[in-house]
């Protein structure tokens, strides 16, 4: 492993005992790519400045710090980018005849994934730090501002599709498809860039995995996606994970049955049809599902404290219980459209009389009674 000054490791030996020590630790894709400044810059910040991120201030407050990983770790030369597959692309199987029930994006299902990659990255640093004395290293998994995908992306690990997320590029007969998550090991270390890394130069038809395709585009119930943009104020996942206020009565049944996220545009991408190659990537046994989505009656009836219950370990702990009352109340209306459910919407009606109920929640309950209940605000 040592270069030829004796001791001192050669980069391509680092970034050797980077993908061997990745693979051993149960990443499904590991590359390399330098630390150089964001290339999409530009597209960030005219996306920002459209509003098109919403209520997420922290994009727009770090968008600098994003231009630069040396904004995270000063001195950085490399990037180790890691990715998790936490699904198989097997459709979810709905009960019409099952109680009213909200879906809940697939990588919540499992376990928390923040803590899944970054206790394994700090691993794969500490054992590259035994290698390359006097490296610094620092591990992320959305805890900082860095360019997530487009790193990916230049560590050979994907390309980005017109729905904005990594698709996984094909490799020794395995195809990841879209269902991946990802983690960064910025470090002071040179190490070799893996060799399917993207160049600068790179020429389009390595860099578009779409073609002429546009499922994601059409099966968008809010439209939110135009090609390689996501309007995030339209976008589903957006509106019931990182929107506090009330949402757009227009968007309320464009939501469906989802309480928290979405996986749309995933569902009906073909890099994520189930074959035998999406089924030899595997899934990490961390997001074996422990369920796929909440009773909406349960819901409705959670306290503070039973909600911490069941985000337990869990990725969903962001939403607070008012935005999940919220949106268990959108998607009730919904299935209300579908088929009538008295005991349903008897607790809507008490939710939007209960003055013990916040804001947010009432006045949602109210929306819905105007539509499913004919009552009027």
């Amino acid at each position: 492993m040592s270069g030829a000054s004796g001791g001192i490791p050669t980069p391509r030996a680092l970034r050797e005992a980077a993908e061997r020590i990745a693979r051993e630790l149960g990443f499904a894709a590991v590359g390399v790519c330098d630390a150089a400044p964001m290339q999409r810059f530009e597209a960030l910040r005219a996306w920002v400045a459209a509003g098109r991120h919403g209520e997420m201030e922290y994009l727009a407050r770090h968008l600098e710090a994003q231009r630069d990983p040396a904004s995270v770790l000063p001195g950085v030369r490399s990037v180790i980018v890691v990715a998790d597959r936490y699904h198989d692309g097997r459709p979810d199987r709905v009960d019409a005849r099952a109680s009213a029930k909200g879906r809940i994006a697939r990588y919540a299902r499992g376990r928390d994934y923040h803590r899944e990659i970054r206790d394994r990255l700090e691993r794969l640093a500490a054992r590259l730090a035994e290698i390359a004395p006097g490296a610094a290293f620092r591990a992320c998994v959305d805890t900082a501002p860095l360019p997530e995908r487009e790193l990916a992306a230049r560590a050979g690990i994907g390309r980005v599709g017109k729905h904005t997320l990594l698709i996984g590029t094909p490799s020794g007969g395995v195809a990841l498809g879209s269902w991946l998550l990802l983690g960064e090991l910025l470090s002071t270390a040179e190490i070799e860039p893996s060799p399917a890394a993207l160049r600068d130069d790179a020429p389009p038809d390595r860099t578009d995995p779409c073609g002429s395709c546009t499922r994601c585009i059409d099966a968008c119930p809010t439209q939110a996606i135009a090609p390689f943009s996501v309007d995030a104020t339209r976008c589903i996942s957006y509106l019931t994970i990182e929107h506090r206020g009330a949402i757009d009565p227009s968007l309320h049944e464009a939501i469906g049955d989802w309480i928290f996220g979405c996986d749309i545009c995933q569902e009906v991408c073909p890099h994520n049809a189930p074959t035998r190659r999406s089924r030899r990537g595997g899934v990490h046994e961390a997001y074996a599902p422990r369920r796929d989505g909440f009773d909406l009656l349960e819901v409705l009836g959670w306290s503070e404290a039973s909600r911490r219950e069941a985000f337990i370990t869990s990725a969903l702990k962001r939403a607070k219980l008012e935005m999940m009352k919220r949106n268990a109340l959108i998607a009730a209306g919904n299935a209300l459209r579908a088929r009538s459910d008295a005991v349903l919407l008897a607790r809507i009606r008490e939710i939007a009389a209960d003055p013990a109920e916040p804001a947010l929640v009432r006045e949602t309950a109210v929306e819905v009674l105007g539509v499913v209940g004919g009552e009027r605000r």
